[in-house]
């Protein structure tokens, strides 16, 4: 793969803190949203006007309904007869009108058309109930700021400061209720003063609410209460209850800012943090390998904690090439300097011949000791690269190998007992050679016998193998697993075996330590059970 292919794409991609402080803002700008456009603030104040309008025109009816039953002569036409609504259970006396208006371009009508000469004149009885209402709704509007117009059974208005004697028979919210229906609508209203600046912002301001409530006499329209009202201004009634506000948006915003402090200590600033490891660990900083001062959630910890582990794990690897490298050059140089001088030596003798047989023998066979020493040395390289880097698991059993082994050193006498034929998550072939290298090790100290001892522990089988050979001095313990460590370098020892061994379980996910022993060296060896096997 190309150097290009390997590294990430350069384009822009937002970073997690500015992700998060847009999350942040749009929770915290939404419910302005829903304030200023889409309106539900607003809404709520034309629905409490409607409210009011209605509980206003209800009580004038009923006042209405008293008079006309009162002082209205029986022979008096009356309006549309309305058919009488259906029994309600007793326990469900009421009959409730709940205000419905929003502020929806479609359901928003034209200015209010003018008051019309009426087809005929209203009624001397009820002009007179409407000069009686008339004081009635005069000290209403003081109070509530409403307009109100009182009509007869054919729209003509009898009470109200303006238009008496007019008909409003022809607006849609009047025409239904003489039909006996309750009607509330919302007209563009057209303002006498100019509003501020501020309030064009607001579209209520711009509004009128208008109500038409029917009044029911012997199951006829006696009449209408016709009120209207322009509904509070949003800037005004949030003005009003500023105090309010600025709590409700410190409530808003402490949270927020709580949320974004929260994020930061539990996602960006570990984040960062790690980032900031990865370019030192890349440069070669060792003491950037320790742990994060905050993890923040259990997930970035977990990430923290792998990353740390690769980091080690390469940086150890990066100091063993260089420790390897070295060694096995150092290793590999006697030997050959050995093979050149006794060949110079050869050569030599050909040219003037001087040496006996005895001298020649013993060159030729050290030749031969080194070449062999040569081929050790590159056979315990293959088997620590291929123990380092296992090509498959496999699934393997003590029994078998142990065969192998009794095969493979003969003067040893292999002794086997335990959970033998336990199937272990590693290839028969890696088995072999852990335990060929341990036994390779036991001969060549003097061992005469190897014991093998197998238990099963959970999902591992735990595997004492020990000799009764000359065992590991005290100064010696700590270091028999290093690679190139060997107390028999002059018999032609590489050091690697014991290395070979560990680096070849810890491929596998099990383990190897020296433990105490009597007599001989003693080792307690862990190899991870098969699926299969744990289960």
């Amino acid at each position: 793969m190309s150097e290009q292919g390997a590294n990430t794409s350069r384009k822009w991609r937002p970073s997690l803190s500015l992700v998060v402080f847009v999350v942040l803002t749009s929770v915290l700008v939404l419910p302005l949203f829903s304030i200023y456009f889409l309106k539900v603030y607003q809404n709520q104040l034309i629905q409490q006007a409607e409210a009011e309008l209605i509980a206003q025109g209800a009580a004038l009816a009923a006042t209405f309904r008293r008079e006309v039953e009162t002082g209205i002569p029986p022979g008096v036409a009356l309006g549309a007869r309305v058919p009488p609504a259906a029994p309600k259970p007793s326990e469900e006396p009421y009959q409730p009108i709940w205000p419905e208006l929003e502020l929806v371009s479609d359901s928003v009508l034209p200015p209010r058309p003018a008051a019309r000469p009426p087809t005929a004149p209203a009624d001397p009885a009820f002009a007179a109930l409407g000069a009686r209402m008339a004081p009635d709704l005069v000290a209403t509007q003081k109070v509530t700021l409403a307009g109100f117009r009182l009509l007869d059974p054919n729209g003509v208005v009898i009470a109200g400061r303006e238009e008496v004697g007019l008909s409003l028979a022809h607006l849609e919210e009047v025409s239904e209720a003489l039909q006996g229906r309750f009607k509330g609508v919302l007209r563009v209203r057209i303002s006498k003063n100019e509003q501020p600046s501020l309030y064009s912002m607001s579209r209520g301001t711009g509004m009128r609410i208008f109500t038409a409530m029917p009044v029911m006499v012997r199951d006829q329209v006696a009449g209408v209460v016709y009120a209207s009202r322009t509904p509070s201004n949003v800037f005004r009634d949030l003005y009003a209850q500023r105090t309010k506000v600025i709590l409700a948006i410190l409530s808003m915003i402490l949270p927020t800012l709580l949320i974004g402090v929260l994020f930061h200590r539990t996602i960006t600033g570990p984040m960062r943090e790690l980032v900031e490891r990865t370019n030192l660990v890349g440069k070669g900083d060792r003491d950037a390998l320790r742990p994060l001062k905050r993890h923040g959630t259990s997930e970035i910890a977990l990430l923290s904690q792998s990353f740390l582990d690769m980091a080690r794990r390469l940086n150890t690897r990066s100091s063993f090439i260089s420790t390897f490298a070295t060694h096995v050059s150092h290793e590999l140089k006697s030997p050959l300097t050995s093979i050149k001088g006794a060949a110079e030596l050869l050569r030599e003798d050909v040219d003037a011949p001087d040496m006996d047989d005895a001298d020649r023998r013993k060159f030729l066979d050290n030749i031969i000791a080194d070449a062999d020493r040569l081929g050790t040395i590159a056979g315990r390289l293959r088997d620590f690269a291929r123990a380092e880097n296992p090509v498959a698991l496999g699934a393997a059993n003590l029994s078998v190998a142990v065969a192998g082994l009794r095969s493979a050193f003969p003067a040893l006498d292999v002794r086997a007992s335990g959970d033998l034929d336990t199937p272990m998550r590693i290839s028969e072939d890696n088995v072999l050679i852990i335990l060929s290298n341990l036994a390779d090790n036991a001969v060549h100290h003097g061992s005469s016998s190897l014991d093998v001892s197998a238990t099963r522990q959970g999902d591992q089988l735990k595997v004492t193998v020990s000799d009764d050979g000359e065992g590991v001095s005290p100064n010696n313990r700590a270091r028999i697993f290093d690679s190139f460590f060997t107390t028999r370098r002059d018999s032609g020892g590489t050091g690697m075996g014991l290395a070979i061994v560990r680096a070849m379980l810890d491929a596998h996910g099990g383990a190897v330590r020296l433990i105490e022993s009597d007599h001989g060296t003693a080792f307690e060896l862990t190899f991870p059970l098969t699926d299969a096997a744990a289960s």
